[in-house]
């Protein structure tokens, strides 16, 4: 006599789970946090004269105190945040919105950067960062006589 053992077979949660996972890390963090807080990447544009190296960073609605511009270990590291408090009380209610602006970008300096010759300045939207090269680095030009 043969024994007939049946197995049922239990659904995979594998997809349900993974989906869930999908879903719950390919959402922006203010869906989790609320629309309080808003953390960007912003846009850089890199141009390189003889010269100098320079770095136009957009970024609108922030304060010039807001930034933080600072070089640690051959990285220079160009941070700001800005927050903003709005708030109205009338005769039953208060209401107070907080919003906070955020960003941190780093970048490797080459070898050919002056790290004591870098500046920066913020106007209209654009943080212009300047980064003065080592005179080394600088091409050399000369005019050779032909004899």
């Amino acid at each position: 006599m043969t024994n007939i053992v049946k197995f049922h077979s239990i659904p995979s949660t594998k997809p349900l789970f993974n989906g869930f996972l999908d879903e719950f890390f390919n959402r922006p963090v203010g869906n989790f946090v609320g629309s309080d807080v808003a953390l960007t990447q912003a846009a850089v544009n890199v141009t390189e004269s003889e010269n100098e190296l320079k770095l136009e960073v957009a970024a609108p609605g922030f304060d010039k105190q807001d930034f933080t511009v600072s070089i640690e270990n051959d990285f220079l590291t160009i941070s700001a945040k800005h927050e903003a408090k709005e708030e109205e009380t009338k005769e039953r209610y208060t209401r107070r919105e907080f919003s906070v602006t955020s960003f941190k970008r780093s970048f490797k300096l080459p070898k050919t950067v002056n790290q004591d010759a870098i500046s920066a300045v913020y106007e209209k939207g654009i943080l212009n960062v300047t980064l003065a090269k080592k005179e080394e680095a600088k091409p050399i030009v000369k005019t050779i006589q032909i004899g």
